[in-house]
């Protein structure tokens, strides 16, 4: 089964940008579809972006499209969030996501520790 750690979280201004990334060991990440998640407090989990086994596709969540942008990279086995134009909504906790069957939108089967994201105002 695949491990995922996330980084590249922290603090920034609004406007700002960030770039996330998700590490995958223990499998090879072809083998999955991922997806970023985000978790504010007092909120449901939501999916920010979703991306296919070849990278081929992405759906996006409204709210960011035309700012985020997910990407994968199979022979490093990483996965990537480049986060710009941020705003205050965006702060969150950030999860990576796998799954073998689907293209996570809802659920996975396996889930990194997350990293936190603030934008300050």
């Amino acid at each position: 089964q695949v491990q995922l750690v996330e980084s590249g979280g922290g603090l920034v201004q609004t406007g700002g940008s960030l770039r996330l990334s998700c590490a995958a060991s223990g499998d090879t990440l072809r083998s999955y579809a991922m997806a970023w998640f985000r978790q504010a407090p007092g909120k449901e989990r939501e999916v920010v972006a979703a991306t296919s086994w070849t990278g081929g596709s992405t759906y996006y969540t409204d709210s960011v499209k035309g700012r985020f942008t997910a990407s994968r990279d199979n022979v490093k086995n990483m996965y990537y969030l480049q986060m710009n134009s941020l705003k205050p909504e965006d702060t969150a906790v950030y999860f990576c996501a796998a799954d073998r069957a689907s293209i996570p939108r809802s659920r996975a089967d396996y889930w990194g520790q997350g990293t936190q994201v603030t934008v300050s105002a």
